[in-house]
């Protein structure tokens, strides 16, 4: 029960606490348009590990700020946190958790012995260590004064800020309840007889508060603490990646002798030696020897891979028992790494729509609160009990203070902060926060057959002709599919390659996207290409027909050839379906998704691939300026889409989609296009992106929820809306603390998403 004003030189204290327990805030201040501050692209990563960036800062409620150096956010106040990647300085500064420790410190050395001055009148200590009414006042200055004026310095010189900026924010209220309060006990020392009688409790002594002033102070310190120190978690995923880099390269002279280098001056086309257990130090190809490489860093996956020439390396992974020389391919911010860090870094100072709402109830929030704590100031004034003056002061600062909007305006970016750190943690890559949320709702993925569900690297399987020298005729489409793009020619090319056949030199070389290529060799014309394609240029294959479908049938895909326009043969490829790819398809199943491929494939051999991988709906010979059209008609019958694919020719389907989801192992176009990029390649990362999404929305949903229950609670209680009845009310300390912890508890509920199973 609350002590009776008369009772005491204070004012009225809710000893009981009022229902509640550290629950969240509302919304941050208010953010307009006119404070955005700095530019919102990401800057370039720099040297991964080397010579990185300038270290820069945003603030984790308004990402358009950016900032060279640690300071406060403008808009809402909160203190500026690094930006994932920008540079070695940033996660290394912890000056700010410092001074507020030391600020913290001596808030709670001198809070203590002033609560305790300050309570003693309400349990029949009247003159505690012999001090007088008069004396006593006197103490609680000299312990309060420090408090608020120099471990509180912070708070109010962000209040100051937020009223010089016009932008009302958390700190508006608490510098409005703290500065009040003490001011207010100030001139109650130093000036008691020029207080009216309203103002005098029933002994005639002038109320003092310098023991709230100080408590809050000390809380709201507490709270920023803990905070920061939690908010330094959010990018641990990232921060571990920028620590795996290595910062040494042994590079290899011309006359074979080696080197030590520093990485940032490794140049493109280096040889460099990776000595057993050393972290390979770029992107590039491997020379000479065989290793196994434990890239578990940028994929997620713990079984090493296996490398020998021609295999690509990725920087910062790390070499297993083998010796390997590699070229260097991709230096600096263009390692993969260095664009993984900067892709999270741009993602994470996006906006989620789900955030709309809180920016919406921030724009006005500070000043409706404002104005309940007036209409409770007198509405306790008008028609509460004596002394009428305390209960109005004393309730209208815990409406201040115990709505400092900050764990509503935290709720949503923390949890995407997070979701993006571990997204990429495991190999996925997310564009942006829209691309959490709409992940969410995905029903139907859409995927290309070649490179996505297949290893990409398709390999001849069988070539047939009849009246011609096999030999002379390999030599002819090879030496058309030199000059394709298409995999399906390279796999040719090597074929041919490997039975020690050389490609024809050719002219008038053309392609005919999505149908086939040709080329004039010797006065010839040679067509490679689709059955289609070959009849449009009026071919009769018709002699092939049988043979073709039995190799369809096989899930292989056929080619026809013709020169001088007879038809002189076929070739069938084929390519073998990622041994990642069946359990990918299960998982997404399991998660209620519908699978769709779209393949240029015939009809028989984009069956005979759903069948095997047991994929939903299989849609063939589909020209890949199509692909999107094939997009839109699902979107058109209410399903929400994610296309997956690997090439330049899924790059209009993956914009198209509701999210586009690239594979990391394919062109830089798709990955442009796309909103998620999986680094492996592997489809089962889609469903690891569906898994994070939900439960990152879901996480989202409970702070939301938290923060707005938290308002809706906390500002009737401060008020003193249960005193009628019960004669209980909500000390400003109380409220300092359910305030200070609110904000710790939406970060520390979205840290739980660094726990999420994928």
């Amino acid at each position: 029960m609350s002590q009776d004003p008369s009772h005491s030189s204070h004012a009225p204290h809710a000893h009981q606490r009022a229902g509640h327990s550290g629950a969240a805030e509302s919304a941050h201040g208010h953010a307009h348009a006119g404070h955005r501050q700095g530019a919102a692209s990401a800057p370039s990563t720099g040297t991964i590990g080397t010579a990185a960036t300038e270290a820069q800062w945003t603030c984790p409620m308004h990402p358009e700020i950016l900032r060279d150096a640690p300071g406060d956010c403008p808009i809402c106040g909160m203190a500026l946190v690094p930006v994932a990647g920008t540079g070695a300085g940033a996660e290394a500064d912890d000056s700010e958790s410092r001074d507020l420790a030391r600020r913290l410190r001596v808030g709670v050395a001198l809070s203590i012995p002033l609560v305790v001055l300050a309570m003693a009148p309400m349990i029949g200590i009247h003159e505690p260590f012999g001090l007088q009414p008069r004396a006593r006042g006197w103490v609680e200055m000299l312990l309060g004064t420090p408090v608020v004026l120099w471990a509180g310095k912070l708070i109010l010189h962000k209040f100051w800020l937020s009223l010089v900026h016009r932008a009302l924010n958390m700190y508006t209220l608490i510098g409005l309840g703290v500065g009040i309060a003490y001011l207010y006990s100030l001139a109650a020392v130093l000036a008691p007889g020029r207080f009216p009688q309203a103002f005098r409790e029933h002994d005639g002594a002038v109320g003092t508060y310098f023991e709230a002033a100080a408590v809050i102070v000390t809380l709201v310190i507490l709270g920023d603490f803990l905070q920061s120190r939690a908010m330094g978690q959010t990018s641990r995923a990232i921060q571990q990646l920028l620590k795996l880099a290595p910062n040494q390269a042994w590079r290899l002279r011309v006359d074979g002798t080696e080197e030590q280098v520093p990485l940032d001056t490794v140049a493109m086309g280096d040889r460099l030696r990776v000595k057993p257990g050393e972290k390979i130090p770029v992107d590039g190809v491997v020379l000479e020897g065989a290793s196994r490489v434990d890239e578990s860093m940028i994929t997620g996956e713990p079984v090493p891979v296996a490398k020998t020439a021609g295999d690509k390396v990725t920087g910062a992974t790390v070499n297993g028992n083998g010796s390997i020389t590699i070229r260097a391919e991709r230096v600096g911010a263009e390692t993969l790494l260095a664009r993984i860090v900067h892709m999270v870094g741009q993602a994470q100072r996006t906006r989620a729509p789900i955030q709309r709402l809180a920016d919406v109830i921030a724009a006005y929030f500070v000043q409706v609160v404002i104005a309940i704590a007036i209409v409770t100031a007198l509405a306790w004034w008008f028609l509460g009990p004596e002394p009428k003056f305390s209960y109005a002061f004393i309730n209208a600062i815990s409406v201040l203070i115990i709505a400092c909007p900050c764990a509503l305006g935290l709720a949503t970016p923390i949890s995407m902060t997070v979701a993006m750190g571990q997204g990429a943690r495991v190999g996925i890559l997310f564009r942006n926060a829209e691309a959490i949320e709409r992940m969410r709702d995905i029903d139907t993925v859409v995927v290309d057959k070649t490179g996505t569900l297949t290893l990409g690297r398709p390999a001849m399987t069988d070539f047939s002709v009849q009246g011609v020298s096999e030999n002379e005729v390999l030599a002819l489409v090879a030496g058309v599919e030199q000059l394709s793009e298409h995999p399906i020619g390279h796999a040719i090319v090597e074929a041919a390659r490997s039975r020690g056949i050389m490609p024809a030199a050719v002219e008038d070389f053309r392609a005919l996207n999505g149908w086939g290529v040709q080329a004039e060799i010797d006065g010839r014309r040679v067509l490679v290409g689709s059955r289609n394609f070959l009849a449009q240029q009026g071919v009769d294959t018709r002699h092939w027909e049988e043979q073709g479908d039995a190799w369809r049938a096989e899930a292989k895909t056929v080619v026809y050839f013709a020169v001088g326009g007879m038809a002189a043969g076929i070739a069938a490829v084929a390519d073998p379906i990622k041994e990642s790819t069946p359990e990918a398809i299960a998982g997404l199943r399991r998660l209620g998704v519908r699978i769709v491929m779209l393949t240029g494939d015939s009809r028989r051999t984009a069956d005979a691939v759903a069948r095997q991988l047991g994929i939903d709906e299989a849609l063939a010979d589909v020209l890949p300026e199509h692909k999107a059209d094939h997009v839109k008609l699902l979107q058109a019958d209410g399903r929400k889409v994610a296309m997956a694919g690997d090439g330049i020719n899924d790059a209009p389907a993956l914009a198209q989609a509701d999210v586009g989801i690239a594979m990391g192992t394919g062109t830089d176009v798709a990955m442009e296009s796309a909103t998620v990029t999986l680094v492996k390649g592997d489809l089962r990362g889609i469903e690891r992106a569906i898994v994070l999404s939900r439960a990152t929305m879901r996480n989202i949903r409970q702070n939301l929820l938290f923060a707005f229950g938290y308002n809706a609670l906390g500002i009737p209680l401060a008020a003193g809306v249960l005193y009628p009845a019960f004669g209980l009310l909500l000390s400003p300390m109380f409220a300092g603390a359910a305030m200070a912890m609110s904000s710790v508890s939406v970060v520390t509920n979205a840290l739980r998403l660094n726990r999420v199973k994928l």
